[in-house]
């Protein structure tokens, strides 16, 4: 099994200049369509439970609480696989990583939906939150070998407004899917789809430019970090690439903490902005949903601006921009505080703002992670930092209903900016570093 994952073998560089520029154009475009479709649908199997969950309380008579438990169980395990298997695809091919994994999430999505025992359910999407996290290293792999130093920026950028793209569809195919068929057609019709997906991305994907016989991409762009790091030609090992390349770099730690701050942000306006607008703003229920669309529309639109600023602006620095966003992501929240009650435009401006200011950093410490480890250490950086990610889309669950119930609306909202006046002090050291030298930097 673990031979079937093993990394494409290099084969014999191409020599002709044109054969090369010919298949790097050809592969880049195939590889990445594929995977923003790819990263597309795993948000299909990861936010299903959440859209089918109100028919589910209907039907079977189960709770909030109860309920809540499982996406608890999500966010814990996820964040976990994130980490570990980071770890694992910097010495995997992300042809069958990816695919696979999306593959069983499918297959989890479908035993959710034919199970009603609240212990199957909280086994079921334990699973799913570990084959979720089978998604994310790979992309970071293929973004780092296929896309070089100064214009990794925009497309992983585009690639990040994948994460728009699922969480805008799901709630229309899983609402319709529930209210016409029942709750289990929602959670068993995506998975279905997924698993179709998941055999797409099996016959696209392709590994490293040095496994079709093209040269790295920092030779063929002639884009080079710093200087020419030779090590890049050589395999490490697991334990160099966890220990020396991220546990011992101060940088990956700092973004951790920061990306821990940003994901309490995004998911505590995702999963508690509908509420707070019908609450506290006095707006109807659906209108206040319509508000959480604007606020995937504007993170649509933050992510492809984050990076084309990083790239051009900033000439691949991604410290500024992650700075500057998510210091105004402070100032939006006051806003989203002091604006007047049942007031859609300003409703849906606020929302529109903050999406586009919190998916900035939320994609562009994805980046830097990648870009301040080793090149082979991608996998591991980024999934090592989005352990933290989804430890603080955990402490925005609980803890912020808590404050909200404890001590109103005003108080959530000034921790919520709290906390973006921390990531802005994190981030603020690493404002001019650019990529990482020859040799790790050390705690």
């Amino acid at each position: 099994m673990f031979d079937f994952f093993k990394p494409a073998p290099h084969i014999e560089e191409i020599q002709d200049p044109a054969v090369v520029k010919k298949n790097y154009l050809y592969w880049r475009i195939r590889i990445f369509y594929s995977m923003y479709v790819g990263y597309a649908f795993y948000y299909l199997t990861r936010k299903s439970f959440t859209f089918a969950m109100p028919f589910m309380m209907t039907s079977l008579g189960y709770t909030k609480a109860q309920l809540g438990i499982l996406g608890s169980i999500l966010y814990i395990t996820y964040g976990l696989s994130k980490f570990f298997s980071g770890i694992i695809s910097d010495r995997s091919n992300p042809r069958y990583f990816m695919s696979i994994g999306l593959i069983i999430t499918g297959l989890v999505n479908i035993s959710f939906g034919l199970s009603s025992s609240l212990i199957f359910f909280a086994i079921f999407w334990g699973m799913n939150g570990i084959f979720q996290g089978w998604g994310w290293p790979p992309c970071a792999r293929l973004l780092t070998h296929w896309y070089s130093q100064s214009e990794r920026g925009r497309w992983w950028g585009v690639w990040n407004t994948s994460h728009n793209i699922g969480g805008a569809l799901i709630p229309l195919l899983c609402s319709f899917v529930a209210k016409a068929y029942g709750w289990r057609s929602a959670m068993m019709v995506p998975g279905f789809l997924c698993i179709g997906a998941g055999l797409y991305l099996l016959n696209r994907l392709r590994d490293t430019p040095e496994s079709l016989g093209l040269p790295a991409i920092e030779k063929y762009r002639e884009d080079y970090p710093s200087k020419k790091i030779e090590e890049e030609q050589s395999e490490l090992s697991s334990r160099e690439i966890l220990f020396e390349y991220v546990l011992k770099n101060r940088y990956i730690w700092a973004l951790g903490i920061a990306y821990f701050f940003v994901y309490v942000i995004r998911t505590a306006v995702n999963d508690w902005g509908q509420l707070y607008l019908y609450e506290y703003k006095h707006f109807s229920l659906q209108a206040a949903a319509t508000c959480i669309v604007w606020f995937e529309v504007g993170g649509f639109f933050g992510s492809l601006a984050a990076g084309w600023s990083s790239d051009y602006l900033f000439g691949g620095k991604r410290g500024p921009v992650n700075v500057l966003f998510s210091f105004l992501v402070v100032l939006m929240l006051i806003f989203m505080w002091l604006m007047p009650a049942n007031t859609y435009l300003f409703a849906a401006i606020g929302m529109f703002s903050v999406g586009f200011l919190i998916f900035g950093p939320q994609m562009l410490i994805g980046i830097a992670a990648a870009e301040l480890a080793h090149k082979k250490a991608a996998g591991t950086a980024t999934g090592f930092a989005g352990y933290f990610a989804y430890l603080g889309a955990a402490a925005a669950g609980y803890p912020f209903g808590k404050i909200a119930q404890e001590w109103g609306w005003p108080a959530f909202l000034g921790m919520l900016a709290a906390c973006g006046l921390i990531t802005v002090m994190i981030l603020l050291p690493m404002w001019s570093i650019k990529a990482r030298s020859a040799a790790p930097e050390k705690v």
